[in-house]
This record gives structure tokens, sequence and C-alpha cells, in this order.
């Protein structure tokens, strides 16, 4: 085994969601909010739930952005997630144009 380097395999054992940025007016902070579908046991009817989740933040991902959340140690009180990567971009609204007056 000499001259033979094994590379060690690192699996992340850390859960990792995609949910939307609901509020961004924190420091290094936002608050995302990740839906699932579940059937209820007895009507079979598909219901949607919603978990906030508050994750730091490094990437600058503002209000309706779509962001991957992977969970890391505790890093405050309620902050428990980090923000991986903005996978989209929320859509801008151009301002209207002013009114010109003649």
């Amino acid at each position: 085994m000499e001259g033979k380097v094994e590379a060690k395999k690192t699996t992340s054992h850390r859960q990792e969601r995609v949910g939307t940025v609901v509020s961004a007016k924190m420091e290094k902070t936002v608050v995302v909010a990740v839906e699932r579908l579940i059937r209820h046991e007895l009507y079979r009817k598909t219901l949607r739930r919603t978990a906030k989740f508050m994750a730091h933040d490094v990437h600058g991902a503002k209000q309706g952005d779509r962001v991957r959340i992977r969970e890391t140690r505790p890093l405050s009180r309620l902050k428990r997630w980090e923000v991986v990567e903005v996978i989209e971009r929320a859509a801008t609204l151009a301002p209207a144009p002013a009114a010109v007056r003649a």
C-alpha cells in the first residue's frame, strides 16, 4: 500500500431543505418558509404544511428568493440552519415611470 493515498468520502448527515425567504430584515439572518405536502390519514386529502426556519445568510438573499438551507450547529437561540445557495432570485418589479406633466 505504499504510494497510495486513499481519499476519504465525506458524506454529510445534515438535512437540507428548499424554501422561500419570507423575511430578510435582520443582519445575516433570513427566515425561510419550507412547504411540504402531507396526506390526511382519514380523508386522504392532500394538505399543505409550512414550517419556518431561521437561517444564517452570507449570500445576501432577499425576500422572495428560493434558497437551499442546511442544518448546522446552534448559532443562536433560534438559528440552527445556514443558507447553502440561492437557487432562484425573486422577480423584481421595475419602478413605474413617473407621469410626465405637460
